[in-house]
């Protein structure tokens, strides 16, 4: 009987024919923390640049440390009152000048409250108290609250609700001192009050691109791109206003009706003084004028030269006073 022979055969395990597939998924994990790296420097920078735009809507404002009687022997009263549109209530202190029917209002400036020890407000409210104006300080809304700095939105209709505030209780004929980010918001008001018949405005600030990120990189040396964008995107939703609610490019070109006394300092590193030159240039109303110093520092041209300050913040008060019915 034959035997029939198989040929055998020899199996192997099959060679896949790309066999670059596992170089592929190898360079793919090198490049997993370079991009997980991106991301988190992404979501780093996005995230600083809010914590800035939450941070410029709370500014640190130290409490109150004293009050007119004890600072200055002035006799006042506490007073509280809400904006020209309800929507915040104020709180502050009316040196009342007996017999007067004029009252100045001073508008502090950003980081500070109706004290502002360093300009100071005790000793002006003094002397214009000397003169027979009724004084009245207070602070803005978001001193002491939950609420942030709208760059002068919501603090003109507190500014306005301030002047509204001392015509229910006799005053005639109001004016402004306001300082920093209250001279810029003492502008905001005045586009559309009736009310405001003089204004001293002691280092305007104004809110707008520029000087944001002017004063930014005073303090922290950041590119103006991608820096300013992201800053504006986060502010409206960090503090609820967007900086094009800022009229800015209003009150650098409108020409106001009562006389303003701008009051600033060449050295000012927080507000360029070529601002308040520019709005100066634009007016016309008689007494108004512009007072340039060249060694001024932003908010301190008083403790530079009292005496002269003191003379003219009073001569200018005194002469819109003497005009009035």
């Amino acid at each position: 009987m034959e035997t029939t022979h198989v040929p055998s055969t020899t199996y192997s395990t099959p060679v896949f024919e790309n066999a670059n597939i596992g170089k592929s998924y190898k360079k793919l994990w090198m490049l997993l923390p370079l991009a997980l790296l991106i991301v988190l420097c992404t979501g780093a920078i996005v995230a600083f640049h809010g914590y800035i735009a939450w941070m410029l809507g709370r500014p640190s404002i130290a409490p109150l440390s004293s009050n007119p009687m004890k600072a200055a022997g002035l006799a006042y009263d506490d007073v509280v009152f809400t904006s020209s549109d309800g929507g915040s209530t104020l709180e502050g202190w009316l040196i009342p000048a007996a017999g007067s029917d004029r009252s100045v209002i001073f508008s502090h400036g950003y980081g500070g409250n109706r004290e502002e020890l360093w300009v100071p407000f005790y000793s002006l409210a003094k002397e214009l108290n000397k003169q027979n104006f009724n004084v009245l300080l207070f602070d803005y809304a978001y001193v002491g609250t939950d609420m942030s700095v709208t760059g002068g939105v919501r603090e003109s209709l507190e500014l306005q609700g301030a002047i509204d505030f001392l015509k229910k209780i006799g005053t005639k004929h109001t004016y402004v001192w306001g300082f920093s980010m209250g001279a810029g918001t003492a502008l905001q008001t005045a586009l559309y009050s009736k009310d405001i018949e003089a204004m001293i405005l002691d280092s305007t600030f104004l809110l707008e691109p520029d000087t944001l990120y002017h004063n930014i990189k005073n303090q922290v040396d950041l590119p103006r791109f991608p820096s300013l964008p992201l800053i504006r995107l986060f502010f409206p939703i960090m503090n609820g206003t967007s900086m094009n609610q800022i009229p800015y490019q209003d009150v650098k070109q409108k020409e106001y009706p009562m006389p303003i006394l701008f009051i600033h300092g060449m050295k000012d590193t927080k507000a360029p003084y070529d601002i308040a030159q520019s709005i100066y240039e634009n007016q016309s109303a008689p007494n108004t004028d512009l007072w340039l110093l060249p060694e001024g520092r932003h908010e301190l041209i008083y403790k530079a030269n009292k005496k002269e300050y003191v003379k003219r913040a009073m001569a200018f008060f005194n002469t819109a006073a003497a005009r009035q019915p």
